[in-house]
């Protein structure tokens, strides 16, 4: 594992966080798995390609299909404005968290925290559904369900509802006050400049600029930690829950995603685990019947 550690913080420094690739992700992870039981043999390891690949391949045709889900209708700017000016009295969060705290050519310690959290994103999900996978299979499949499903209702929401983030709207005209787009401006500040520049490609040339609700961020964030609430004494809950609540705050400080996102994301989040918790006792019993 030593080694891994090593090798990941060079590929990192060089390359960059694996974000925009499933594949190279999926890679790194596998390897993880093979150093953490490197005496198991390899018809083991092997199982893990099993197991996995679809998920890959889904994720690919997911980020592939992300990038057109902007080409049937225009984009919605508006709504998300006016719902959290109606949240917040008037106001649009980003552009009041950005004008009391961003200031622009210096970046705030926060900042490297905020960017953190951000890059979060595209491991946490992964790294919860491998270690799952390491240590009860079934249960990684019950989290992997969940995972894909809010995918795919994201996705579909995406080519039905494109909405636009703040960034992009003051770009376009729609906000007044100006908002940066600021998630990686935490990588400066630390030295990994290769992966502050992956992202911002990753931002600039193969993200649909207009998929911003629900927010998957923050989705991802959520599901995370909702799946392990009921096995948790509920005295731990807020520790859990500060997760999805620094993603809340980072996207919104970014200008990455609106209150009315995040907020539509958790709802996602809400729908998918009824939903899919619901196919699963359905088909428990079905497959219970059929076996007696």
């Amino acid at each position: 594992m030593a080694v891994w550690a090593v090798a990941f913080a060079l590929f990192v420094a060089f390359v960059g966080v694996p974000t925009s690739d499933p594949l190279t992700a999926f890679g790194w992870l596998w390897l993880a798995t093979i150093a953490w039981r490197n005496y198991q043999p390899w018809r083991t390891h092997l199982l893990f390609l099993r197991d996995w690949l679809p998920v890959v391949l889904l994720l690919v045709f997911y980020n592939l299909s992300r990038g057109a889900a902007d080409k049937l209708f225009d984009p919605h700017v508006y709504f998300m404005i006016h719902f959290d000016e109606a949240l917040f009295g008037g106001h649009v969060p980003t552009i009041w968290l950005q004008q009391h705290l961003y200031q622009p050519g210096r970046v705030q310690w926060w900042e490297i925290v905020v960017t953190l959290v951000y890059i979060s994103h595209f491991l946490t999900v992964p790294t919860v559904a491998v270690v799952l996978w390491l240590r009860n299979r079934e249960m990684s499949y019950r989290f992997m369900r969940r995972w894909i499903t809010l995918s795919l209702a994201g996705l579909v929401t995406y080519f039905l509802y494109p909405a636009a983030p703040p960034w992009y709207a003051w770009q376009h005209g729609a906000l007044k006050e100006q908002v940066y787009r600021i998630s990686s401006n935490g990588f400066e500040a630390i030295g990994l400049h290769s992966a502050g520049n992956t992202l911002n490609a990753l931002q600039a040339d193969q993200s649909n600029p207009v998929a911003a609700m629900p927010s998957l961020h923050t989705a991802y964030a959520m599901m995370a930690v909702a799946f392990f609430l009921p096995m948790v004494r509920k005295r731990w809950w807020p520790l859990l829950l500060a997760y999805p609540l620094a993603m809340t705050f980072t996207l919104v400080y970014t200008g990455e995603h609106y209150v009315a996102d995040v907020l539509v994301g958790w709802i996602y989040v809400a729908a998918v685990f009824a939903g899919v918790g619901w196919a699963e006792r359905r088909w428990a019993r079905r497959t219970g019947r059929l076996s007696s």
